[in-house]
This record gives C-alpha cells, structure tokens and sequence, in this order.
C-alpha cells in the first residue's frame, strides 16, 4: 500500500468519525457506558478541525437553535482531498 492509498484510508476514516459526530447531534443518544467513551472520542478528534472552519463562519442563529454549517466545509476539505490522493 502506498502513501497515497493511506492517507486516503484515513480521511475515509475521519470522515466516518465526524458523520457520528453529526448523527450524534441530531439525535442525542444516550450518554453512558461505551456511548458517552465513543461520543468523547469523536468530539475529541473532531472538535481541533471544526474550530477553525467555526471561526471562519459562526454557527447561524435561527431563533432558539443554531445552525452550524463548519462541519459541511470540513466534509467538502475532506472529499476534495480525497480526489487529489485517491488510490
């Protein structure tokens, strides 16, 4: 397995983890026993690449929720450099 084919593993990877991270705020599962170690996980490794993108575009307020569009741009960061190191 070249580089390549490796890096493009682990943006698969990492765009598997930050879509849990979206599920998991639509749907609010329970936080205990293995759920609340897996959901630290995944905030863990997603929250360091969404502040950026949050800085850059806020989330959008809609009255008493708000809208956060940072992880849409990390899902396009992600696809397009998927394409640029696909195996």
């Amino acid at each position: 397995m070249d580089v390549g084919c490796l890096l493009h593993y682990l943006l698969l990877a990492y765009w598997i983890i930050l879509f849990v991270r979206v599920l998991s705020s639509w749907f609010r599962p329970p936080m205990s026993g293995p759920v609340r170690g897996l959901l630290t996980f995944v905030y863990d490794v997603t929250d360091p690449v969404l502040r950026p993108f949050r800085n850059l575009i806020p989330p959008l307020r809609m009255g008493g929720m708000a809208m956060d569009f940072s992880p849409i741009l990390v899902f396009i960061v992600i696809g397009v450099l998927m394409n640029v190191v696909h195996c």
